[in-house]
């Protein structure tokens, strides 16, 4: 009995020991061995953005903006106060509760928005902090026995986005841009015009970057281990382009297409002493905002530098200026212009206002092609082709836009063999030239003889506000002054007597020529014409250098350049007047007699 008593008291014991020693192994596991906790440094990554683009009077025409994105952990809200966290951040972020709670169906982190602005995206921030003070968020045990602090919500940059706050304005000049995913991150690169030209410049340079521990907010505690990279942004780009003058110009091509019926309508106007231009504009123009909703993408192109076309009439002021530069014109010779009938082997030419003879200034400011034929025949196929290639003909001007095209002549040997090519040449058939490159060539005339390289940029400006020009080619000189005054001169007259009449606006020096050109497509011509002008307007201070282009007239409508493309250009002046770039010379006649 007494050793079953024994025996029993043993068996009680050794079942406590084992018991305490199954709590020991529990309190070990427990409290003895560290706990798994996350790592509770953090790296923020400040992402830079694109530069902007600037009107020279300081529109900011394209900028960059951070999209953000906020994401929770489900897991780490106190289930009894989830639908306060919902109904708190629909009301800070605008975001529908129904959105919301849809999102909260999945469990652990979720993305609760991509597309948070930066004043939502602080908001936010400070809402988080409201809900770690009323405890709306817990730390909790995942499956893998990892303690999760408390997490609160996480804002982040998500990317960038480019806005246009003028929308179509300034189109297709400024470009736009296409959206590329980079590390996680939405960035932009230009496609066309100034973004794309200046991509490099436009571009953001380096991230900014903060590390080191965080507290509960995700914050990163700003002591001596933390580890900071400034950010770099990119550059700006501010145009020589005042936006009201571009804005104006927009409103006058609009309502000349709409008049003319035209596929088309572009137009500049353009500093002819330094080469820049204080507008220009196309009656077809886009909004980069929406370019999904786009139905005509040839609007994404620029005209003006990259369509290429038969210049016509408009070509004859230069013709003429190469024959007085190599003084092959006698200003008192008689030309038979044989009653505006002109036969070769392989056509006729005929003037549209025929007359029997003329002198070689009469040729021009009439504009006659028999005349322009004669004048060109005793200049070799090699001085043309020479001289033509000095005003820049068959290469691009250097303007700081984006896909210039070449201007494009026959060569020396066509020239040479065909005696056709060389007689349409010298009124405007047979070669192609774009707007920008007639622009400047037209400039050298009322400039003293320069050949100019185009600019629509006035500077580049740093972030740290430092400002840069950028390099441009010195002026060549195409024309002695001499020769360039007697061709200002011819251009007045041509506007005064001429067929650029339509043109002229009393109290303004005007010169100009018109163009008009018919279209050839599918190896033949229709009935479809290119009719243009392009002349100066100056005052006592300015001369600005002025072109038109009304692309695409129908026969059966106004095609003549002399009746489109003039009485635009003569509108353009008169808004440049009315806006202060040109003071009209006051008649005497007009004054009045102040009364002493």
């Amino acid at each position: 009995m007494q050793e079953r008593k024994v025996a029993l008291i043993l068996s009680v014991f050794f079942f406590l020991a084992l018991c305490f020693t199954v709590f020991l192994g529990i309190i070990y596991i427990k409290i003895i061995t560290p706990r798994k906790l996350p790592t509770l440094e953090i790296t923020k990554t400040d992402n830079a953005i694109r530069g902007s683009i600037f009107s020279l009077d300081n529109f900011e025409l394209a900028t960059s903006f951070k999209l953000y994105k906020a994401s929770v952990n489900t897991r780490s809200i106190n289930p009894e106060k989830k639908e306060l966290f919902i109904n708190l951040f629909s009301i800070y972020s605008g975001i529908p509760v129904s959105e919301i709670a849809k999102k909260f169906q999945a469990q652990g982190n979720v993305v609760l928005s991509y597309n948070l602005n930066s004043s939502v995206a602080t908001n936010l921030r400070k809402l988080n902090l409201v809900l770690l003070r009323y405890d709306v968020f817990q730390e909790y045990e995942n499956t893998k026995g990892v303690v999760i602090p408390k997490q609160g919500l996480n804002i982040q940059i998500s990317g960038n986005n480019r806005n246009y706050p003028y929308a179509n304005v300034l189109e297709p000049l400024l470009g736009y841009v296409k959206k590329n995913e980079i590390d996680g991150i939405t960035r932009v690169h230009g496609l066309k015009g100034v973004e794309k030209y200046y991509n490099d410049m436009l571009v953001s340079k380096q991230d900014g970057i903060l590390s080191g521990w965080r507290d509960v907010g995700f914050n990163v505690i700003m002591n001596k281990s933390a580890m900071k990279q400034p950010r770099q942004d990119g550059f700006d780009v501010v145009l020589s382009i005042p936006l009201r003058v571009q804005h104006k110009l927009e409103e006058i091509l609009d309502k000349a297409k709409a008049r003319y019926s035209t596929q088309e309508i572009i137009a500049g106007i353009m500093d002819s002493n330094n080469g820049r231009f204080l507008a220009l504009g196309s009656s077809n123009r886009f909004n980069p905002n929406v370019l999904r909703n786009l139905e005509d993408y040839s609007v994404l192109n620029l005209s003006a530098v990259e369509r290429v076309y038969e210049p016509g009439s408009t070509i004859k002021p230069i013709i003429y200026s190469i024959l007085l530069e190599k003084n092959m014109i006698n200003p008192r010779e008689n030309i038979d212009l044989q009653n505006g009938v002109l036969r070769m082997k392989n056509f006729t030419i005929r003037d549209s206002m025929p007359a029997k003879s003329a002198t070689p200034e009469e040729i021009l400011i009439n504009s006659s092609n028999i005349g322009m034929v004669k004048l060109t025949t005793t200049l070799s196929s090699q001085g043309l082709h020479t001289a033509l290639r000095a005003f820049g003909f068959s290469d691009t001007t250097g303007i700081d836009l984006s896909y210039e095209r070449k201007s494009s002549i026959p060569s020396v040997q066509k020239l040479n063999i065909e005696e056709s090519t060389k007689a349409a040449l010298s009124y405007g058939y047979g070669l192609q030239t774009t707007f920008v490159q007639l622009m400047r060539s037209y400039a050298s005339f009322s400039n003293g003889g320069f050949l100019l390289t185009p600019r629509i940029t006035q500077y580049i400006s740093a972030p740290g506000g430092e400002r840069y020009a950028l390099p441009t080619p010195e002026p060549l000189q195409i024309l002695s002054p001499q020769n360039a005054e007697k061709m200002q001169d011819l251009l007045i007259q041509v506007v005064q007597h001429g067929t650029g009449r339509p043109a002229n606006v009393e109290g303004l020096v005007i010169g100009g020529k018109t163009g008009t050109a018919k279209i050839a497509k599918g190896g033949s011509y229709i009935d479809k014409y290119n009719g243009s002008f392009f002349g100066f307007a100056k005052d006592s201070q300015k001369t600005y250098t002025i072109g038109v282009v009304v692309f695409e007239s129908h026969i059966q409508n106004d095609y003549y350049g002399s009746r489109t493309a003039a009485p635009i250009f003569k509108e353009i002046v008169e808004m440049l007047v009315n806006e202060g770039y040109l003071q009209k010379k006051q008649d005497p006649s007009a004054l009045q007699e102040i009364p002493s």
